[in-house]
């Protein structure tokens, strides 16, 4: 059972607003070391040489979207079994199977409440304390 507050996490979205949002809710849950970053290229690089456990990433965004991201972070053989939760704006399934083919551990469906993030995150992690 990992405490949250152990748990280094990277918040990817392009929107400022939306990493904002993202942050809050993860410090009510406890989080403590929350990056964040405004595209998928700039944190590629960022987790590469600053390991992170988690990686919250949106879907879509202009130069390399979600899929893209999390394709890149498969390949690479030391940032490669990162989890990986992938937010996107809809349900849409054909983006959910292409995820779940990459190796998403799980998605989350934006508007989201605190709660839902939380279920997804202790579905990978266990109980967070």
């Amino acid at each position: 059972m990992p405490a949250a507050a152990a748990i280094k996490v990277m918040v990817v979205d392009d929107q400022t607003s939306m990493r904002a949002m993202i942050r809050r809710a993860l410090q009510d849950l406890g989080f403590k070391d929350i990056r964040d970053k405004g595209s998928a290229i700039e944190a590629l690089a960022a987790v590469k040489t600053d390991r992170v456990h988690l990686i919250i990433s949106d879907y879509n965004m202009p130069e390399m979207d979600g899929l893209e991201f999390l394709e890149a972070v498969r390949k690479d053989e030391v940032i490669g079994k990162t989890v990986f939760i992938m937010l996107t704006g809809s349900a849409d399934k054909e983006v959910v199977q292409k995820a779940a083919a990459l190796g998403v551990n799980n998605y989350v469906v934006k508007p989201f409440a605190p709660a839902a993030l939380k279920e997804k995150i202790e579905r990978v992690f266990g109980e967070l304390v």
